[in-house]
C-alpha cells in the first residue's frame, strides 16, 4: 500500500460527515461505514504566535472544516453540548452510525497547558457516562500536559504531513485515567457577592497538572503580564522561553538575597497541612528557605522537569514515599528555595525538596502576613489579594475524580492501575467524590460542579 493511500485511509477514518455534526442539515447521508476514529479538534489560534492559525488551516484542509473549532470564536462547552446532543438524537432515531461515532470519538486540543485544562474542565463539567479521551498538541510555553503523555514539548509541525503523522499517533494512542483535583479558596473580602452560610466568599476551580504558590508563580505572572502588554514580542516558543528566563532573574528568583532581600519565605505566609485517605490532618514542617510550594499531579513542571523525581533511596522509603502515579489519588508536594534549586532538576536523579504525598492539602494564611501573593494552576498564573484583617484565608485541595487522556508511545506519565494494587482501584470511577462526615449535600454537589472552565481566577481572554 502506498504512503498516499495510507494517508487517505487515515483521513477517512477520522473525517466526520456534516450530517453527524450539524443539526441544521435535515437529510442524513448514507455512508458505507462510519469513521473508526472520529476526532473533534479544538485549536487556540492565539497560541504559539502564528502556529495556531496555520494549524487551524491545515486541519480544515485535511478534515471536514465542521469538525475543527477555533477556541477564539467558539466556546468548547457549547460546541460539545450541541454536537453530543445531536448525535444522541440521531441515535434515538435508529441511526447506528451515530452511536459508533459517539462511542469512538476522540478530542484533540492544540494550545498551551491552560487551553488543555480548559477542555478537561469542560469535559468534566458535562458529566458524560463515556467521556471522549483527549490528546494535546503543544503550542504553549511550558507544555507540561503534552509532554507528560508523550506528545512532546515542541509543536510537531503545521504542514500537512506533520499533521498526518500526529493524527496517526492519535489513532494508535492508548487511553489513560488521570486524577482531577478540586480547589476551594474561602475568605472574607469587602465586596458584594454571594456568601456561604458562614459569611465567606468562596472561589472554586480544578486542575490536573499542578497548583503552585510563591516565587515561581510570581515569575510566571510577570511573564504573562508582559505578553499581554507586548504580544508582538512573543512570536515563537524559543523567544518565549528565553524571555521567561530573563524575567526570572529580574524578579529575584535566582538572586533573592541580593535583589529582593526582604522576599518572604513560605512559612512567613502560611501553614501547610496535609491529610491522608482516612482524613487525618497534619501540619507539615516547612524549612525556612522554601519560597515556592508545588502540588504536583503529573511528572512534568516548567517545561518538562520532574520536581518529585523517583524516590528510591533509603530515606524516602523510610518516609513511605512512592513513585509519582497520575491515578493514585495522591498529590506530590515539593518545595523550592530559588531558581538555582530548580536547576538541580536538570541533573540525573535531581529533585526538589520532597515534603509529602497527600490525598488532601490545605493552606492556612497568616493574618496580615501580606496584602497579596502569587498562584499558578496548570500554566495560568494570577496575583491573589489577601485581606489584611481576615484570619481565615484558606485554600483546600481535594481529590475529585478522573478524566481520560490519550497517551502516545513516549508517555512518561505512569499509572498505578497499570501495576495491580487493589487499594488504588477505588479511584477508577470518573465520578468519584469522597464524602466526609462534616459535608452536607449542597457542599458535595458544589464539589462535583467545580467547573475549571468557568471558575476560580483564570483569565481565559488571555489563556495560553
Amino acid at each position: 500500500m502506498s504512503v498516499q493511500t495510507e494517508g487517505t485511509e487515515l483521513i477517512s477514518e477520522m473525517r466526520i460527515p456534516d450530517c453527524y455534526l450539524r443539526s441544521d442539515i435535515e437529510r442524513v447521508v448514507n455512508i458505507s461505514k462510519p469513521p473508526t476514529c472520529p476526532v473533534i479538534v479544538f485549536i487556540n489560534s492565539r497560541s504559539g504566535g502564528q502556529l495556531g492559525v496555520r494549524l487551524l488551516q491545515t486541519y480544515r484542509n485535511l478534515l471536514n472544516p465542521s469538525q475543527i473549532f477555533d477556541l477564539d470564536d467558539e466556546a468548547p462547552d457549547q460546541v460539545l453540548s450541541k454536537l453530543l446532543g445531536h448525535l444522541e438524537r440521531l441515535k434515538a432515531d435508529g441511526l447506528r452510525f451515530a452511536a459508533d461515532i459517539r462511542d469512538n470519538m476522540r478530542i484533540i486540543v492544540a494550545g498551551g497547558d491552560g487551553t488543555a485544562g480548559w477542555l478537561l474542565g469542560v469535559v468534566s463539567d458535562l458529566k458524560l457516562s463515556n467521556p471522549p479521551p483527549i490528546a494535546t498538541v503543544p503550542l504553549g510555553t511550558g507544555n507540561n500536559l503534552p509532554f507528560s503523555f508523550g506528545w512532546g514539548k515542541k509543536n510537531p509541525g503545521t504542514d500537512r504531513e506533520s499533521v498526518k503523522r500526529f493524527l496517526e499517533k492519535v489513532k494508535k494512542a492508548k487511553i489513560m485515567q488521570i486524577d482531577s483535583w478540586h480547589i476551594r479558596m474561602k475568605m472574607r473580602i469587602p465586596a458584594e457577592g454571594p456568601l456561604d452560610p458562614e459569611g465567606y466568599h468562596t472561589f472554586r476551580g480544578g486542575f490536573w497538572n499542578y497548583f503552585s504558590l510563591g516565587m515561581d508563580a510570581q515569575v510566571s505572572y510577570e511573564f504573562h503580564t508582559e505578553r499581554k502588554l507586548h504580544p508582538e514580542r512573543f512570536k515563537n516558543q524559543l523567544v518565549n522561553q528565553s524571555t521567561y528566563a530573563k524575567i526570572g532573574c529580574s524578579q529575584g528568583w535566582f538572586c533573592a538575597s541580593l535583589v529582593h532581600p526582604n522576599s518572604r519565605n513560605f512559612r512567613q505566609l502560611a501553614k501547610l497541612k496535609v491529610a491522608d485517605r482516612q482524613g487525618q490532618w497534619d501540619e507539615l514542617p516547612i524549612p525556612n528557605s522554601i519560597r515556592s510550594i508545588v502540588c504536583l499531579n503529573l511528572p512534568s513542571f516548567s517545561g518538562g522537569l520532574n520536581p518529585w523525581g523517583i524516590p528510591n533511596d533509603k530515606k524516602s522509603r523510610e518516609r513511605g514515599l512512592t513513585p509519582p502515579y497520575v491515578d493514585d489519588g495522591l498529590l506530590e508536594i515539593v518545595g523550592f528555595r530559588d531558581g538555582w534549586h530548580g536547576l538541580v532538576l536538570l541533573a540525573p536523579h535531581g529533585h526538589g525538596t520532597r515534603l509529602a504525598q497527600a490525598h488532601r492539602v490545605r493552606f492556612e494564611f497568616h493574618q496580615g502576613a501580606a496584602d497579596h501573593t502569587y498562584m499558578r494552576m496548570d500554566g495560568e498564573p494570577w496575583k491573589q489579594p489577601l485581606p489584611k484583617n481576615d484570619d481565615t484565608v484558606i485554600i483546600e485541595i481535594s481529590h475529585l475524580g478522573q478524566v481520560k487522556m490519550l497517551a502516545a508511545d513516549n508517555c512518561i506519565a505512569k499509572g498505578a492501575q497499570d501495576v495491580y494494587n487493589p487499594s488504588l482501584h477505588s479511584f477508577a470511577d470518573g465520578n468519584d467524590v469522597e464524602v466526609e462526615g462534616d459535608e452536607d449535600e449542597e457542599e458535595i454537589e458544589s464539589r462535583r460542579k467545580f467547573g475549571a472552565a468557568h471558575t476560580f481566577r483564570i483569565d481565559f481572554d488571555h489563556i495560553d
